[in-house]
């Protein structure tokens, strides 16, 4: 098998350095050019073909924001941002302009070095498409009537992992400013971005997006984000619980501690929906809303940057309906009007 070819985009020789020993120390990956600034990352990505490029965003003469826009719209490669955290708010940038995810830059220790390959080698295979026409994640969004339809004790809970801050884009840019339930969300995400995520989201949603708060109660119409550090929890008086994870933890945060206490805490009043995804985070937790009597969504494959989560979840046989990315808003809207539909397990 052919080594993967990555190009390091990031303007500190030191940062290259740590990049190159980590990624080329098994053997399988080859790094095949090296760019000190924006502009030499977009030349390398057309005259190099690699299969990702692992890029900073503060850099010199072009800046990371710049490049990853530039090399989406003309050829485009899965981008893999690996960055400080401080720049956690251009993150989001970085994931709306098409990076595919969003990690602290490595050290050369052991759990580092194998976060870092482990993305890089899932991130090498995800097929991306050239964005032809440059536009904003709010216009796509479709404008749909403020709904305020009471829902008393009902929820939204959705799981993701990889290509999902993009999933959630254009999900919840099309939510309702009056839409009526809660949603909370388990994302897998680097520890230190997830704020500037929720930031990001917000810019471009009608309800306000948050990291919610140790025994803050759920209110409708807002979506909260779980942060990665503590695992999050719903409990049955509808109030959120930050637990800490198991030291063996895979999964930051855990989607399946999350449905699971949805389940618990909304019985049938609970609707979880599971995107794009890599592993079996949230099969467990969508099995427990299942059995609660709540409705079950998986994103399809046409739609997921990586068809995991999803497809677990749906081999498992907890999923009843099995939807296209773009018609999960007026979905889910739908269900806060009572217009329920014929929810089948998928064959």
């Amino acid at each position: 098998m052919s080594a993967l070819r990555v190009v390091i985009a990031d303007d500190s020789a030191v940062a290259r350095d740590v990049l190159r020993q980590l990624l080329t120390r098994d053997g399988d990956i080859e790094v095949v050019g090296e760019a000190c600034n924006g502009r030499e990352a977009v030349a390398l990505a057309r005259t190099l073909a690699p299969q990702l490029i692992t890029m900073d965003l503060t850099m010199p003469v072009m800046e990371g924001l710049s490049a990853i826009e530039e090399i989406m719209h003309t050829r485009a490669l899965p981008i893999l941002v690996v960055s400080d955290r401080f720049e956690a708010a251009a993150a989001g940038q970085a994931l709306a302009l098409g990076a595919l995810e969003v990690m602290p830059k490595p050290t050369l220790d052991e759990k580092s070095g194998l976060a870092l390959l482990e993305r890089v080698r899932l991130l090498a295979g995800v097929a991306v498409i050239t964005r032809l026409k440059r536009r904003t994640a709010r216009e796509c969004a479709s404008p749909s009537a403020a709904y305020a339809v009471p829902c008393a004790a009902r929820v939204v809970a959705i799981a993701c992992s990889t290509g999902g801050p993009q999933a959630l884009a254009r999900l919840l840019s099309r939510l309702p400013a009056g839409f009526a339930l809660p949603v909370v969300i388990a994302q897998h995400m680097s520890h230190g971005f997830i704020d500037g995520m929720a930031q990001w989201l917000a810019s471009l949603c009608r309800l306000p997006v948050r990291v919610p708060r140790h025994g803050e109660a759920l209110v409708p119409g807002t979506v909260y984000l779980a942060a990665s550090e503590k695992n999050l929890e719903v409990t049955l008086d509808h109030r959120f619980r930050l637990t800490t994870p198991a030291a063996h933890t895979i999964y930051h945060p855990s989607c399946d501690t999350l449905l699971t206490s949805v389940a618990a805490a909304y019985g049938k009043g609970a609707i979880g929906v599971i995107l794009t995804g890599m592993g079996g985070d949230g099969v467990q937790g969508m099995g427990a809303i299942r059995r609660a009597g709540g409705l079950t969504l998986a994103q399809d494959e046409a739609s997921s940057v990586i068809y995991g989560m999803n497809r677990e979840a749906v081999n498992a046989g907890v999923i009843q309906r099995v939807v296209a990315l773009d018609e999960l808003p007026e979905l889910l809207i739908a269900t806060t009007h009572g217009r329920f539909f014929c929810w089948s397990t998928p064959s």
